[in-house]
């Protein structure tokens, strides 16, 4: 939470008051970019969107109680004008992480990236560090340049951890959000093909990633995925000591993994001696069963991530265990299962798509659907580049090689999901391509029955995640029809 005058923002940002603003202003709550959400004492950050002009907000946000306004031309409500908004959020932002870390010893800033997983790691981080201290990992994918200051300027004096996820689109992306927020324990998760059709190869998509982990100052933690090549190999390009995870080898392990009837995952949660925090105190070693309340056996990977993370900032072994089984996704449309009436249950994992998280959603609707009919709604995987026709055909196929009962596939850009189901051996209308989601939702209608397990995934701008609050809305329609 920012406490701060408009004096101040100024001189952090380089701007310089306007509309009436004295200077006395006092922001005493948090920086907004909707002026929806404003509370009394909250700095209000007039950004300038494809959809939305900030600017035509700030009426709203001073009645709704904005201290200040943060603006890129000139107004009339009291304000400071800067160049450029993005620039002064990330301008406050890490002035007001150094200030915290200039006051106090024991805030830990830990970073996650990785091409799938970013998200679902970072809220499981947050849930078991809450169990050690006040922390700041808000729901939602807040992982670029806009998201991430506006991240960081939750925290206030009380807060010992913060949890941020850091996404990127280019070389660079990610040492920029570094300069912001320098991390203390650095956790990559993987590297795979999401995005490949920006960054061109999959070594560029490395390169990126591991930019997170040559931010470390020595007294950090790099924390790797032992059994992903590309990321253990960022071990070279950290200055701070490496710790690695993983279910076949690592430092810290999950051995016999297993998954129960509802894709729950559990492991022989395995942490070795020697292992120290960043602040020099020992990692408590020790073995535990460690069972997870999140669905997917994907999960027990990041969760591994999520555990070494945690112990390597101070939380406590039985905590984080505790935590492991309690904890549920908190940010919406990621592996997020409802109980429909029939006994139909929906996974909605629709927020976004790439051919890693792909196979594995489709994974864990083949283990949900032991013994009962699977139906998987796929949309497109976007930013693919010149493979994007070899990536939406090999999942078409793997639908019909783990006996997905129907396919239904959406839009013309996932045509060759269909196209590929086709020719590795579906017929009589196993899958259907369709055009738009409406027509999905006809489909589903029709064919869907009692005791159907249904997935929904594709990338966020293709559209499929509209589907999920349809689908519960008619669901609850025919039961009460």
């Amino acid at each position: 939470m920012l406490t701060t005058t408009a004096t101040e923002i100024a001189e952090i940002t380089g701007g310089r008051l306007v509309g009436g603003a004295t200077g006395d202003e006092r922001v005493t709550g948090s920086a907004r970019i909707d002026s929806r959400a404003v509370e009394p004492g909250d700095l209000f950050a007039a950004f300038v969107g494809e959809r939305a002009d900030g600017h035509d907000y700030l009426a709203t946000a001073a009645t709704a109680g904005a201290a200040l306004s943060l603006v890129s031309r000139e107004v009339d409500h009291p304000a400071v004008l800067v160049e450029d908004v993005e620039a002064a959020l990330s301008a406050l932002a890490h002035a007001q992480l150094e200030r915290a870390r200039s006051e106090r010893d024991d805030l830990v800033v830990l970073a996650v990236t990785g091409s799938a997983g970013k998200t679902g790691t970072k809220d499981l981080l947050g849930a078991l560090l809450a169990t050690a201290g006040p922390t700041v990992a808000p729901a939602g994918s807040h992982n670029n340049e806009l998201g991430l200051p506006l991240t960081v300027l939750g925290i206030d004096d009380s807060t010992r951890f913060l949890v941020l996820e850091m996404g990127a689109r280019g070389i660079g992306h990610i040492a920029h959000l570094t300069a912001i927020a320098r991390p203390d324990i650095s956790l990559v998760l993987n590297v795979g093909s999401a995005h490949l059709g920006e960054f061109g190869s999959v070594e560029a998509i490395a390169q990126a990633k591991g930019e997170i982990v040559e931010a470390l100052a020595p007294a950090g933690r790099a924390v790797l995925n032992a059994e992903d090549p590309r990321v253990a190999a960022m071990a070279s390009r950290s200055q701070a000591p490496v710790v690695t995870w993983g279910l076949a080898g690592g430092d810290v392990q999950g051995r016999d993994l297993r998954l129960d009837e509802g894709a729950h995952a559990a492991f022989e949660l395995v942490v070795p001696a020697g292992l120290t925090t960043v602040t020099g105190d020992p990692v408590e070693a020790g073995t535990r069963d460690a069972v997870l309340g999140l669905v997917g056996e994907h999960q027990a990977m990041n969760a591994l991530a999520a555990t070494t993370a945690a112990l390597l900032a101070g939380a406590r072994l039985d905590d984080v265990v505790a935590a492991l089984a309690t904890a549920r996704a908190v940010s919406g449309q990621r592996m997020e299962t409802i109980e429909l009436p029939d006994g139909i249950t929906l996974v909605n994992d629709a927020y976004n798509a790439n051919p890693d998280s792909m196979r594995l959603a489709l994974r864990t609707l083949a283990h949900l659907g032991r013994g009962r009919r699977t139906i998987a709604v796929l949309g497109e995987m976007l930013e693919l580049g010149e493979d994007t026709i070899r990536l939406h055909d090999e999942v078409g196929r793997l639908a019909v090689r783990l006996n997905v009962g129907k396919l239904i596939v959406v839009g013309e850009g996932a045509r060759a999901i269909h196209n590929g189901a086709c020719l590795e051996g579906s017929f009589d209308g196993e899958s259907e391509h369709v055009g738009t989601i409406d027509e999905a939702l006809a489909v589903l209608e029709t064919t869907m029955r009692p005791g159907d397990v249904i997935l929904l995934k594709s990338s966020r701008d293709a559209g499929v995640r509209d589907l999920g609050p349809r689908l519960v809305e008619l669901s609850h329609g025919k039961a009460h029809g």
